[in-house]
């Protein structure tokens, strides 16, 4: 938890500051926090690099895995992003909604009846599932266990589906309508 502290207080400050913009621009706070050269876009070495901060900030034993203890603190990490009004779907502008289709059990389906669609945010965690059950994803070898290099390689597909132009980059240009 004494790790949370200083990330939580720093997330606050910016989204005060960001609060109090008046043009909303999409992928900026990402921009923001992720882009370590300050170059206003974000490398994947930036991207792996900032994956593998987040993943000693919750590696609280520093044993180079996740285990329950660590995913209750990133799912009590997501209740105060929450709280706060940040964390995913909590940056638009005010009155502007998730797309449509993106429903509980919408979008992402084959064929008729429900899909895998995301959930709206839960206000208990930030995200429509537990840390535990979206950690699977990157858990590569299928042993039960996510391992910090595990964590840190699923940086690269979701790079590759957000670099909207395929300039091996993220700008605020690989935000927003259209994606």
């Amino acid at each position: 938890m004494k790790r949370l502290l200083p990330l939580a207080a720093a997330a606050l400050a910016l989204s005060a500051g960001l609060a109090q913009a008046q043009t909303f621009v999409p992928g900026e706070q990402f921009i923001a926090v992720w882009d370590l050269d300050s170059d206003g876009k974000v490398t994947l070495a930036e991207a792996r690099e900032q994956r593998g901060n987040i993943f000693a900030m919750f590696d609280e034993n520093g044993d180079g895995k996740f285990e329950a203890a660590e995913y209750a603190l990133i799912d009590e990490h997501k209740a105060m992003e929450a709280e706060a009004g940040m964390g995913p779907g909590h940056n638009m502008p005010e009155g502007m909604t998730p797309p449509a289709g993106r429903g509980p059990g919408q979008g992402m389906g084959q064929g008729k009846g429900q899909g895998r669609g995301m959930a709206p945010i839960d206000p208990q965690t930030g995200f429509d599932r537990p840390a535990a059950e979206m950690m699977g994803m990157f858990d590569a070898n299928r042993d039960g266990t996510v391992t910090q290099e595990e964590f840190v390689a699923g940086t690269d597909g979701w790079f590759a589906m957000r670099d909207r132009d395929g300039d091996s980059v993220l700008t605020t240009a690989d935000f927003g309508p259209g994606r």
